[in-house]
């Protein structure tokens, strides 16, 4: 179903929904979306690593500090004179992304601070971390180290920067905000010519003045140009939606619970591991339970999850993230015949107790609250179900007639999170 169609016939489901999708106001460009054949990769994919690490880690604030506090830019920007992270190891991050079962990444190549994590000779003053202490170009490390893993490789950039005052008054600074719209077009144009096949294009801070949405500042960034111009280098790049233009897939952002009907389209739930996007010296991270029944609860719906990290300034992973990263591994490889390569459905899901997703003649139950289910009958289904078991072989039993269907699950075989049953059709 395109966005369109969304608008119009689904509007009103998916406001009784807890997801939150920011852009389904952008300009439209059917030219510009992938095919559903291009865009099959990153449907089955389900689940990506997302980090953000930058100077902003140095203070270890959040990576918004520079404004809320208003730290002056030339004061802020001595902060690139510390960042020289020797614990940086891509191929290390890549190992982990891998073990936690990912299949894709992004990383934070620039944030709304302006400073660019790559040589990059359209950076406004040299901004970049070529020209700073570090001396080192981190997105080529990125990619060559995350690609040679297997993965799938995506950049993040913010258009936005805080650097210029034309960006807080664009329509009266005009010529400064022409500044930062030039810089935008030449990194956009650097990082999706200069660093091989980069699978996703991941936008955000498309606003301006920090007000709106992104698709009002369309009018000052003219995204269908700019993302022809990524579709030129990048023809088969999976974009999203927060440049203003209505993207590949919509996203929804957060650890807030998800709820409601599956979403006929692409989207992803992007929310991160600690408390804070960056680095936070307090290194707090939410707990594991709650991580997963959030992935749970995107992949019966049809959702995709993009999972941040936040490295120390040093470019190491506090250990707290790294085990969680391991055991949402253990979690994937145990239960990934019910995820990877799956769709939404075919039954609703029923909030908190179980969801479903289906790959030809098999569907899988995920049963989060056993307690809840345990004399539940499922709705019918029209294919005819020969066989119930779990995932590691154990029939169960079932009965299937024409008011639904309904399974024993032995209590010796309840999981704490997602009891998996499948059930293979005729």
């Amino acid at each position: 179903m395109s966005i369109k169609q969304l608008k119009d016939a689904e509007l009103a489901s998916m406001l009784k929904s807890s997801i939150q999708l920011k852009s389904l106001d952008g300009v439209e460009a059917p030219w510009l979306n992938l095919s559903d054949e291009d865009m099959q990769w990153w449907k089955d994919a389900k689940l990506g690593l997302f980090f953000h690490w930058g100077l902003y880690s140095i203070p270890g604030r959040g990576e918004w500090a520079m404004f809320n506090e208003s730290i002056p830019a030339d004061e802020y920007a001595k902060l690139a004179d510390q960042f020289n992270p020797q614990q940086w190891n891509p191929e290390r991050m890549a190992g982990l992304a891998k073990e936690a079962g990912m299949q894709y990444s992004v990383m934070v190549t620039r944030h709304h601070d302006g400073f660019a994590l790559w040589d990059s000779p359209g950076s406004y003053g040299g901004f970049d971390s070529i020209r700073t202490a570090a001396k080192r170009d981190f997105v080529k490390e990125y990619t060559d180290a995350f690609r040679e893993a297997g993965l799938k490789v995506g950049l993040y950039y913010s258009p936005m920067d805080w650097r210029f005052p034309g960006y807080f008054n664009p329509k009266e600074l005009t010529e400064n905000a022409s500044l930062m719209k030039k810089q935008g077009y030449d990194q956009i144009e650097e990082l999706t010519t200069r660093y091989g096949k980069i699978d996703i294009l991941w936008y955000d801070g498309g606003w301006l003045a920090h007000t709106g949405t992104d698709a009002d500042a369309a009018w000052f960034w003219e995204p269908i140009r700019l993302n022809e111009m990524v579709r030129r280098n990048q023809p088969k790049c999976v974009i999203n939606p927060r440049s203003g233009w209505l993207g590949d897939f919509q996203c929804d952002e957060g650890p807030h619970d998800v709820t409601g009907n599956i979403l006929p389209i692409a989207w992803e739930k992007c929310f991160s591991i600690p408390y804070h996007w960056s680095y936070d010296k307090q290194e707090r991270v939410m707990p594991l339970d709650q991580i997963i029944k959030i992935m749970i609860d995107c992949f019966v719906r049809g959702g995709n999850v993009l999972l941040n990290i936040a490295p120390h300034p040093d470019g190491g992973i506090p250990e707290n993230q790294v085990e969680h990263l391991k055991h949402i591994g253990a979690f994937m490889k145990k239960n990934g015949e019910a995820i990877y390569g799956t769709s939404a459905g075919p039954l609703q899901p029923v909030d908190h107790v179980y969801g479903m997703t289906c790959r030809g003649s098999h569907y899988y139950l995920h049963v989060q609250d056993m307690l809840a289910f345990e004399n539940m009958i499922l709705p019918p289904l029209e294919q005819k179900i020969i066989r119930c078991e779990l995932l590691d072989g154990s029939l169960i039993p079932f009965v299937q007639n024409e008011n639904g269907i309904s399974v024993q699950i032995p209590k010796e075989k309840w999981e704490p999170l997602d009891t998996v049953v499948k059930m293979v059709a005729e």
